[in-house]
C-alpha cells in the first residue's frame, strides 16, 4: 500500500471529521493499527481541528475527538449514518466551521487589503499628474503674464497682418517692442499647419525687398495661447508669416504666404 498517496487521497480529514461511513472508519481504524505513519497523520489532523475549535469555544476538552471515536469504534449502525452522526460529530463540525470561517475571513482581508493597495497606487499616481498639470498651468501662467506686461508697454507698435491669396480668412498680430527688441507673435488666427510643415516669420524691408527670417512657431498645436515670442533686432518695414516645411526656409515661399503687414510709420 502506497500510504503517502492514501495520506494525500484526502480521506483522514473526511476520518477525523466524521464523515465517512462505519465501515469505511472501520477499515481507516486498521490501516492506523498497521501504519504508523497513518495513524501519526490522523493525530495530526485531529491536533489542528482541536488548536482551531478551542478558538472558536473555549473549554473544549482536549480528548473530545478521542472519546467520540471510543464511543463508536466498533459499532455499525443500522439508522441512517447522517442521523446518528449529529451529535457525535457536533466538535468536529465546530472545529472544520472554524477552519473555513478563519480561512474566509483571512481571504477577506487579503482582499482588501490588495484593493487599498491599488488605491494608493492610483491615488498616488493622480497626485502625481495633477501636480505635474498644476506646475505647467503655473508656468503656462507666467509666460502669459509676461508676455501681457510687454503688450502693455508703452514701447509696444501693433502691426496687423491680413489674410494674403492662399489663406485669405488668416490674420495675425504682431506686438514689437521696439526698446527690448522683441516681438510677440499672436497667431490665434492662423489655422493649424499640416503635418511636416510650420509657420515662419519675416521681417521685411521693402526698397528693395528684403526679408529676414524672426524664428519659428514651432510646436504650434501644444500652444494652448498662441502667443510666440521672438528676437528683432531689425529695422522692420513690415512682417509676413509663411509656410514652410518642417526647420524652416532661407528664404520665404511666397506662394505659401498666409499673412501680411506693414508698420505704421
Amino acid at each position: 500500500m502506497d500510504t503517502q498517496e492514501y495520506i494525500a487521497s484526502g480521506i483522514l480529514e473526511l476520518y477525523v471529521a466524521g464523515l465517512l461511513t462505519a465501515e469505511e472508519n472501520l477499515q481507516i481504524d486498521r490501516y492506523a493499527q498497521e501504519y504508523p505513519e497513518i495513524k501519526a497523520e490522523i493525530l495530526a489532523i485531529e491536533a489542528s481541528i482541536l488548536a482551531l475549535s478551542k478558538a472558536a469555544s473555549p473549554g473544549l476538552a482536549e480528548d473530545s475527538l478521542s472519546t467520540i471515536r471510543n464511543k463508536t469504534q466498533n459499532v455499525i449502525p443500522i439508522t441512517p449514518v447522517a442521523e446518528k452522526r449529529t451529535n457525535q460529530n457536533f466538535f468536529s463540525y465546530a472545529g472544520w466551521a472554524a477552519s473555513v470561517a478563519l480561512a474566509i475571513g483571512l481571504f477577506y482581508l487579503y482582499q482588501q487589503n490588495n484593493i487599498l493597495k491599488e488605491t494608493l497606487e492610483v491615488t498616488t499616481t493622480e497626485k502625481e499628474e495633477l501636480k505635474t498639470a498644476v506646475e505647467v498651468e503655473k508656468e503656462t501662467t507666467t509666460k502669459v503674464n509676461s508676455i501681457l506686461e510687454q503688450l502693455r508697454d508703452q514701447n509696444v507698435a501693433v502691426v496687423a497682418l491680413g489674410g494674403q491669396a492662399v489663406a485669405p480668412e488668416s490674420f495675425a498680430k504682431v506686438y514689437w517692442n521696439t526698446k527690448e527688441q522683441k516681438v510677440v507673435i499672436d497667431a490665434q488666427g492662423l489655422p493649424e499647419p499640416p503635418e511636416g510643415f510650420t509657420y515662419q516669420v519675416w521681417s521685411l524691408k521693402l526698397n528693395p525687398l528684403t526679408p529676414t527670417s524672426l524664428g519659428l512657431l514651432d510646436d504650434f498645436a501644444s500652444n494652448d495661447t498662441k502667443l510666440f515670442e521672438l528676437d528683432n533686432t531689425n529695422e522692420s518695414q513690415a512682417f509676413g508669416i509663411t509656410l514652410e516645411p518642417a526647420g524652416g526656409s532661407e528664404s520665404p515661399t511666397l506662394e505659401q504666404l498666409y499673412t501680411l503687414g506693414a508698420v505704421r510709420s
